[in-house]
């Protein structure tokens, strides 16, 4: 859809992307079978697979989300929003509001695949957090030792790109509950250089680090659903 709107060809899945779309429609496929086999007459299954969709759909919109973000990035040339022309300064609100989509989206998805897989192995985490997120899930795994080959892989996964991911939720939870991102980034130049031009923060910098929100989310979607598409059909 973004792409079509940008004047762009198709997206084609590719790495980490094609990885976890192809265990997510692996998933779907062994549903279904199961779903015909048992005629699901308690809707789990159902259940499951709708959930399923909801987070293929759900990173799609993350990856269009970041292309958009780093397309709008190309646009922008000045240094600080002063010295934009007014069609620049359309890009870089394109730019801001993709980026933070994008970052949003980030940890939409990982709660997501918690609530995905609490479900799904009765995991019962609601029973010890009320409003937990992907993360409790991981330690609920790992407290229970179930399934660890599956729960060291998705670990593994967390602390590789835990920087990225912990600037991510600091922006998130800034934009969420205190200020937008980039009047934060404007205070902090502001703060620097009392009478000067506000310089842009590092558009780059924070384009890698949705880049890594990306690429974490796809990992950790295809080892859950690769290990349990293996389970299931053994």
């Amino acid at each position: 859809m973004i792409r079509k709107l940008l004047g762009e060809s198709p997206r084609v899945n590719r790495g980490a992307l094609l990885d976890a779309m192809n265990s997510m429609s692996d998933m779907l496929n062994v549903l279904e079978r199961q779903i015909q086999a048992s005629g699901d007459p308690a809707h789990n299954l159902r259940k499951v697979d709708i959930l399923t969709r909801g987070l293929m759909s759900s990173l799609d919109e993350l990856e269009q989300s970041h292309h958009a973000a780093a397309f709008f990035r190309t646009k922008i040339k000045a240094g600080c929003v002063e010295d934009m022309s007014e069609d620049e300064k359309s890009d870089y609100a394109l730019y801001v509001f993709f980026y933070k989509d994008g970052f949003v989206r980030v940890f939409s998805i990982l709660d997501k695949l918690g609530n995905w897989l609490n479900d799904l192995y009765d995991l019962k985490t609601g029973q010890y957090k009320a409003h937990y997120s992907y993360f409790t899930v991981l330690r609920q795994l790992k407290y229970l030792k179930m399934h660890p080959v599956m729960t060291d892989n998705l670990n593994d996964i967390k602390v590789s790109y835990a920087d990225a991911i912990n600037r991510l939720r600091k922006r998130r939870n800034t934009e969420i509950h205190y200020m937008n991102t980039e009047m934060q980034d404007d205070l902090w130049q502001r703060h620097r250089a009392l009478y000067g031009k506000i310089q842009l923060e590092d558009l780059d910098h924070h384009l890698e680090d949705l880049q890594q929100g990306l690429e974490m989310v796809c990992r950790s979607l295809f080892n859950a659903f690769s290990y349990t598409v293996k389970i299931w059909k053994n």
